[in-house]
């Protein structure tokens, strides 16, 4: 069986590594266990019977007792092996068998306990100690043996405490693993025999026992996971005796299971007898009994004869380190418990534990912890769970019922607990738990007291706070055919719970309020965990009939599979009780429904209609059982096979019947009757046969039961059937012979203790459980699918909150519908909440917006009025009216999310707050920490801050008084020439809740927070602010439609801004709306400059936030071209400065390389205009100084701006240079990354690939610095021009701190050096001195940087495998130099230049071995080639340099030779011109 590993890395109580040290431990060990010794003699002397000696013969002897612990005194301290060498028995024994004697007080035997205590407690031995096995069994079987003489209550108090503080020092050893099955079901009976002997003494002791209790079961059942379970299912499989029989009941595993507590005559307390029932104590129903039947068990069990082999196996099983048999054996006691509590007889003397609610409270309390801790590993053991699923349920379902709200509150903790670890192997338990005890308790019926319906709810309240409780709910049994809608009852329970009419909420509307919101957060949280995922397809129509019974599902873990199996599950039942419905209206035309929608055949067949039977709840009984009676032969086919739908097997003839008649109506004619108990009699024969010998003698027994069942509860049935008539009655009936007088006995009994009812209440659901049910029930759970999992993602929430929806919103809908007085509303206004949650999560858009609709016709701001006082006084003193406004906007607030076309109602209630001047300043703010707001001025005039409730500004309007104050005294005005009076007390009143209404309102919350909607609402309310604004005219517009306009404009900036991380969501619409303004707008006004400000605003803002729309935003900044001249024109230089201070503010944030093209691309336009060169330049030093801002995304696109300004001629020549300066520093940026790539591969260790990739990346971008040079090296400007030549070369020289590849380098000469040498070659040539001055000092350098270049890298150029052509590309231009004209005429300093560099580089290559004549064959080597164009600049550099080569170099070559060196002279050159 299951067993904990021994954990062999645990190490023992050892020596010291040197002889001394472990000398030392030793003796302290040993002075420990003498002084322990000492202790116990002390205790003895104290007696005379101890302190004397005893005669035996001629010799004077002590007693036993007292030799064995003054022997181990003596060899105690002469002990030399090390100490986990010696056996623990040698000094525990001494201690055990004053433990065992009976002869000792219990005083002695305290101390003796106290001394074992201290041993195991202070782990003096351990599993690595020789024979620790032997020493645990030794300890546990002399302290379950414990004797001792009975002196005072409170010594024999205190002896039972520390029996128990030993036992439970055992459970909490290290050593505890060594322990086995039997040792461990001694330990648990012997602590509950002393909480059941502490009834009668103190309290303290009874605390503690019960205590101790609760520490055993949690010891024990905390080793469950670590229990091999490989190990236990291979012996499980090897054919051990199951302790569980397939009716759940548990065998006895050995005698040795069970205690007892026997009182003798001379006082003495025996913990050890083998027969508990001796004791009298106990009654005959003793809850320490191993083996208890079950109470809903109505059929007889027969004890199977016992091979000797098994015996055997049970015997090794118990004798085996601790796992799972014995957990078996203790939670079957433990539920045993809770069957004894309704068979144990009360009396004066009986247990204490038994009275009221003490022991299945206990009972119960103990079965928790032991859930708790087993968790999920109880359902890996067949045996555990049997005992959960059937007799632990069982017992639940029962004292779930209880009066008791203690009890049913640890009943609904316990299912919680079961819930949580085991729902998966509890589909139909839970299902029977809800519909029996839960939705039975918590709706009052059956006389329920309020503490009850508490409990209850308070336990559905905490299931549904599970995150997906609900949805298995729903997807296990709702869409399960077999099976009741709980998720559909528990949703209307819950809403009906909360249904306050006319009457404040009281606890339990709070509760069940508590409930419905926790279900709709939970759909919440899968909705915002998960992606947004688009609203279920409809399941479509059955398009060909497929036996509804039969639809299977490919796999049950897998979501592609299951979601939609469910879906059609639920389609089908859905299908089915409208078919149902039919069917109870007229059965013909419910049976042709079903053909038509394809559940039927077209064709009707027996089986099918069978099932539709046997399956379909809500099906009217009466009729059903009409129809199986009916002696139309195709009616008697279905009713054979609806018999034929019930499993029979191992099952008494009463539980069938029971079972049989539960699902429809016995007919009242005896032919009916007939018909249907013959069908009944022929399955239960084919089943049931052990007993019966013919399907007749079936029919015979179940006619005889039915009658008997009509007699015996029939109130008008004066004289009663006796069990003798019974058994006379049903003499001969089995194939001529008697059946068992026993069995006859049996099925009487039954019948007279539990009626057959043959007409249940109509609906799904149980209204109890019978134990004809739940035999049923348990038959069911063996076939049913398996449990359905459901995980954070909504896959069934939009199908459970149309199904949970109607009754929530009826519920809150009809009592904000009755509302009279202020607490009543509040009670709404919480409803509302509950409401915008569920809408939030399952799409209520209509639902949601009409409510809108009809709150916002009660806030009276929507009603035209003759007077501007009207409606603002009339709304002061309508407390309906400010009620209803504060709830439209604490809707809008809370749960604007679904609201869709009830923007444009809820707009137009602001704006007419708006242009009441009733709204503060703030209200179109999208932060209080905004610094631009300040700075955007609305028809010249600054907007203030927070204003005071007596001068409130009102944006663009500054044609009224501001503020509410200000709009008071205009009503009290009106601009009238008549004085003015003062405000009346009523007046002044209804201003102050006018005031305090608004401020409830928090309009300013709808924007603000306008980043919490949902995104189809907040885009919903940009198209109602966009729609409230207007279309953008050409020409002058009335100053009310302007200010209307900016207004929404404002508030349409302020959600944008607000929704930054949902930019994508608003910003076509925002963008074509500021687009429509600036194109439309054609003089300056208030509307395009808050167009434009708030689209510089808007980039400003968003981009540190949204970097994946910064390209967007930033080419958006385009519409500012596009403004009209004068418009352009007036707002210039600050639309300027508006972009820079954008730059300074967002560089660091603008990450993407389509963003940075954009800032570049603008800075570069800035570039050649003279009013904002000066600040885009300083824009582009900002990111370009120092590399503060530069990155790799952004390199080459500053670069190319900066090059712009570098090129620019607006301006002085100054800031170009400054410009070629941004260039050439940037190289330390490129420097740096090449330095922080190799050390991040040197410690992360990057592959070959992003190595080459990175380096490639860096040196890409050193190339484009480069061209950027080489461009700029071709400017007009002489200083310019030269500038740029020395800021190239200072940039290739750096490149040394770059690891480049080599073939950057080929790249480099080929692509900027030679096509710089022949532009600038061409410009010389080609443009006049006027033009481009000082062309030939420009050559001069460019010849030097050529020559520098090429000797600083020429070991890496060496490297290449095209150097050959790289040098001769090198010479050839040397050569076009030095044959170059200027103005008709050579360049001498270019004359007197090229040799010398040239001499210098020949020198240098010839030191270091690269020029060297190899081969005097062959015309195509770099010797040969080099010295052909050398000729060509100056002849005489080869005698200088290479004076021993003089001969070889006048000899002639060969005709062929000559011509072949030519040839590759030629082409070479070509393809370096190329």
């Amino acid at each position: 069986m299951g067993r904990p590993k021994r954990k062999t890395e645990i190490k023992a109580i050892e020596e010291e590594p040197q002889e001394c040290g472990g000398t030392h431990r030793r003796g302290a060990l040993a002075c420990m266990v003498n002084s322990e010794v000492g202790a116990v003699l002390a205790v003895m002397r104290r007696n005379a019977r101890w302190a004397g000696r005893y005669m035996a013969g001629d010799d004077q002897l002590e007693h036993s007792l007292v030799q064995a612990l003054k022997s181990l005194r003596r060899q105690i301290f002469s002990w030399q092996q090390p100490w986990h060498m010696i056996d623990p028995s040698v000094y525990l024994k001494p201690f055990l068998d004053v433990i065992r004697s009976d002869e000792t007080g219990g005083q002695i035997t305290g101390v003796a306990l106290s001394a074992v205590y201290k041993i195991l407690t202070l782990e003096v031995f351990d599993l690595n100690t020789i024979h620790v096995d032997d020493a645990m069994h030794s300890i546990v079987d002399a302290v379950t043996s414990c004797r001792f003489e009975v002196t005072d209550a409170a010594s024999e108090e205190v002896v039972l405490m520390k029996i128990l503080q030993v036992l439970l020092a055992c459970m909490k050893s290290k050593a505890s693993v060594v322990l086995n099955n039997q040792d461990i079901c001694t330990i648990v009976n012997t602590c509950f025999r002393v909480v059941h002997q502490a009834g009668s003494k103190g309290e303290l002791l009874q605390r503690v026992a019960r205590h101790t209790m609760h520490e055993l079961v949690r010891a024990i059942f905390s080793h469950l996971p670590e229990l091999d379970h490989a190990e236990a299912t291979t012996k499980t499989n090897e054919g051990e005796r199951s302790s569980v029989d397939s009716k759940g009941h548990v065998d006895e595993l050995g005698k040795e299971c069970r205690v007892d507590g026997r009182q003798f005559d001379n006082g003495t307390v025996d913990y050890d007898s083998a027969d508990m029932l001796v004791s009298g104590v106990l009654t005959s129903h003793s809850p320490f009994m191993i083996n208890s039947s079950m109470e809903f068990s109505d059929e007889k069990t027969t004890s199977n004869r016992v091979s000797s082999k098994e015996l055997a196996n049970d015997v090794q099983i118990m004798i085996e380190p601790y796992g799972v048999p014995c957990m078996v054996e203790i939670f079957h006691f433990l539920c045993s418990l809770l069957n004894i509590v309704e068979t144990m007889s009360i009396g004066a003397r009986s247990n204490p534990l038994a009275f009221d609610e003490d022991v299945p409270l206990f009972a119960l309390g103990l079965i928790n912890s032991a859930v708790e801790l087993g968790g999920e590993s109880i359902g890996r053991h067949p045996k555990l769970l049997a005992l959960i699923q059937d007799e632990l349920f069982r017992n639940l379902m029962q004292f779930g019922l209880s009066s008791s709200p203690l009890i049913l509150s640890m009943v609904c903790s316990i299912v919680l607990n079961l819930y949580h670890h085991l729902r998966t192997k509890l589909k139909l338990q839970l299902e029977a738990f809800f519909s029996c005890v839960i939705i039975r308790l918590a709706q009052s019926k059956y006389g329920a007291s309020y503490q009850q319906q508490e409990v209850a709810m308070e336990a559905l309240v905490d299931f549904c706070r599970q995150p997906t409780f609900m949805s298995e709910m729903y997807a296990n049994l709702d869409c399960d055919i077999t099976c009741g809608n709980i998720f559909e009852d528990l949703g209307n329970l819950l809403s009906k719970s909360a249904f306050p009419v006319n009457c404040p909420l009281s606890a339990m509307h709070i509760l069940a309020l508590d409930g419905l919101i926790a279900v709709i957060h939970s759909m919440a949280d899968r909705v915002t965990a998960a992606s947004p995922l688009p609203e279920p397809v409809p399941v479509g129509e059955i398009e060909e009939y497929v036996p509804f019974w039969e639809i299977n599902c490919e796999s049950f873990e897998n979501p592609d599979h299951w979601v939609e199996f469910v879906r059609r599950k639920k389609y089908v039942k859905r299908r089915l009780m409208i078919g149902a419905d039919h069917f109870n209206r007229d059965p013909k035309k419910g049976l042709e429904f079903l053909q038509g929608t394809h559940l039927l055949p077209e064709k009707l067949d027996p089986q099918s209609v069978a099932c539709f039977f046997r399956y379909t709840a809500g099906l009217d009984k009466n009729l059903v059982g009409d129809f199986l009676g009916n002696h139309d032969e195709f009616c008697v086919k279905v009713l054979h096979e609806f018999a034929k739908t019930f499993d029979f097997q191992e099952m008494n003839l009463d539980t069938a019947l029971r079972l049989f008649l539960e699902t429809f109506r016995l007919p009242g004619e005896s032919q009916k009757i007939q018909r249907v108990l013959e069908a009944f009699s022929e399955r239960y024969y084919e089943q049931s046969s052990k007993v019966l010998a013919d399907k007749d003698a079936a029919f015979l027994l179940s006619y005889s039961l039915i009658m008997l069942n009509t007699d015996q509860h029939n109130v008008q049935v004066k004289k009663k059937m006796t069990e003798e008539d019974f058994i006379r009655n049903n003499r001969h009936i089995n194939a001529g012979k008697d059946l068992p007088r026993e069995y006859l006995s049996e099925l009487y009994h039954s019948i007279v203790k539990n009626e057959i009812r043959t007409s249940y209440e109509q609906g799904i659901g149980f209204p109890e459980m019978t134990p004809s049910r739940w035999i049923d029930l348990m038959r069911k759970s063996e076939k049913t699918p398996p449990y359905i999992v459901c995980d954070s993602r909504p896959f069934l929430d939009h199908d459970m909150f149309a199904i949970i929806s109607g009754p929530t919103i009826a519920a809150i809908s009809v009592v904000f519908d009755h509302a009279e007085d202020e607490d009543v509303f509040h009670a709404c206004v919480d409803g509302f909440l509950a409401v915008a949650k569920m809408s939030a999560c399952h799409h209520l858009e209509d639902v949601l917006d009409d409510l809108v609709v009809s709150l916002c016709k009660f806030t009276t701001l929507l009603n035209p009025s003759a007077s501007v006082e009207e409606p603002v006084l009339a709304f002061g003193d309508d407390t309906k009216a400010r009620m209803a406004t504060v709830t439209v906007f604490t809707i809008a607030n809370e749960y604007g999310d679904y609201i869709r076309t009830g923007w444009r109602n809820i707009l137009d209630c602001i704006l007419r707050l708006h242009k009441l001047g009733l709204l503060p300043a703030r209200v179109a703010s999208d932060a209080a920490d905004d610094p631009d707001v300040a700075n955007d001025s609305i028809h010249g005039k600054t907007l203030s801050g927070t204003p005071s409730i007596s001068h409130i500004p009102v944006v663009g309007t500054p044609r009224r008084s501001s503020g509410l104050m200000g709009r008071f005294s205009q009503l009290l005005s009106l601009d009238t020439d008549e004085p003015r009076s003062q405000p009346t007390e009523q007046q002044l009143a209804a201003h102050q809740r006018t005031v305090q209404t608004i401020q409830k309102c928090h309009i300013d919350s709808i924007f603000t927070e306008s980043k919490f909607l949902q995104a189809e609402s907040l885009l919903q309310l940009a198209r109602a602010l966009i729609w409230a604004a207007g279309r953008p005219q050409k020409g002058s517009s009335s100053p009310e439609d302007e200010d209307t306009a900016v207004f929404c404009l404002e508030l349409l900036i302020a959600i944008t801004l607000n929704n930054r991380d949902r930019i994508m969501l608003l910003w076509q619409g925002v963008y074509e709306h500021i687009a429509g303004i600036v194109q439309s707008t054609v003089m300056p006004c208030a509307l395009v400059e808050k167009a434009v400000f708030g689209l510089l605003r808007i980039c400003q803002r968003l981009l540190p936030y949204k970097e994946s729309l910064a390209d967007e935003l930033l080419r958006s900044l385009q519409l500012i071209l596009k403004l009209d001249a004068r418009v352009a024109d007036s707002y210039c230089e600050l639309i300027t400065q508006g972009v820079m201070r954008l730059v300074k503010a967002n560089a660091g944030h603008i990450k993407s390389s389509m963003g940075w093209r954009t800032i570049s691309s603008l800075l570069s336009i800035t570039a050649r205009h003279p009013e904002a060169s000066e600040s885009g330049f300083e824009a582009l030093s900002f990111i370009m100084s120092d590399g503060a801002h530069l990155t790799q995304a952004n390199y080459v696109f500053c670069l190319d701006a900066t090059r712009a300004f570098a090129e620019s001629r607006v301006g002085l020549a100054d800031r170009s240079l400054r410009a070629l300066d941004l260039m050439a520093e940037s190289v330390k940026c490129l420097v740096r990354w090449s330095k922080m790539s190799s050390g991040d591969r040197k410690t992360v260790g990057d592959s070959r690939e992003d190595t080459s990739k990175s380096s490639q990346e860096i040196g890409e971008m050193w190339l484009r610095l480069a061209h950027g040079f080489r461009k700029v090296c071709l400017e007009q400007r002489e200083e310019v021009r030269n500038y740029a030549l020395l800021s190239l070369q200072r940039c290739l020289l750096a490149a040394e701190a770059i690891s480049l590849a080599p073939t950057i380098w080929l790249q480099c000469f080929d692509q900027v050096i030679f096509i710089m040498l022949d532009d600038l070659l061409d410009i010389a040539q080609g443009h006049s001195p006027k033009e481009y001055r000082n062309m030939e000092g420009t050559l001069h350098h460019a010849m030097k940087f050529l020559s520098k270049i090429f000797l600083q890298f020429l070991d890496q150029l060496l490297t290449l495998p095209n150097f050959r052509k790289l040098w001769l590309g090198v010479l050839s231009h040397m050569e076009k130099y030095m044959k170059s004209k200027l103005r008709g005429k050579g360049s001498e300093k270019l004359h007197e230049l090229i040799p010398e560099l040239l001499k210098n580089m020949l020198q240098i290559m010839k030191t270091r071995g690269v020029l060297v004549q190899r081969s005097t064959l062959g015309g195509d080597s770099l010797w040969e080639l080099t010295w052909l164009h050398v000729k060509g600049i100056s002849p005489s550099l080869q005698t200088e340099l290479f004076p021993d080569h003089e001969q070889e170099g006048e000899m002639e070559p060969r005709s062929d030779e000559y011509s072949s060196a030519a040839e590759t002279i030629s082409s070479e050159a070509a393809t370096v011109a190329k």
